[in-house]
């Protein structure tokens, strides 16, 4: 069973600060986000969004493609949980990603990893920040 998170407001009513971009430049140049961004064009390489079974078939546990992904998936779980609590704001990091289109790209792989764990806040801020954007 899929366990989905209910969607949450993750607005925050400031405008964006130097101190923003201070962070997100900071996140944007960190190793996570170098690793998060191979991620992305590994999924991207897809026609369509691969369900787990494909990505798994393709990029076993511990392969350097599942490494990525996974750098992806917390890349943006760190943008999520700091625009959740105020750190960052959310109409920057809309600006700069495509929040929702890597949401929608490595669901699948988010959700398997989230009902293996059986942690149900397992990515719940980058499910959340993705659900927001439109």
């Amino acid at each position: 069973m899929t366990t989905t998170i209910p969607q949450q407001d993750l607005s925050i009513s400031a405008k964006p600060t130097q101190a923003d971009a201070q962070l997100l430049v900071s996140l944007i140049n960190g190793p996570m986000a170098q690793r998060a961004y191979d991620g992305s064009d590994l999924l991207m390489g897809y026609d369509s969004p691969p369900t787990f079974a494909q990505f798994d078939a393709d990029h076993p546990r511990g392969s350097e493609g599942a490494r990525a992904v996974s750098a992806l998936l917390g890349f943006n779980e760190t943008l999520g949980t700091f625009v959740k609590q105020g750190l960052l704001d959310r109409g920057l990091v809309y600006d700069l990603y495509w929040v929702a289109g890597l949401w929608e790209r490595s669901a699948a792989i988010a959700l398997h990893v989230r009902e293996k764990s059986g942690v149900a806040a397992m990515y719940e801020n980058f499910e959340a920040l993705a659900k927001g954007q439109t």
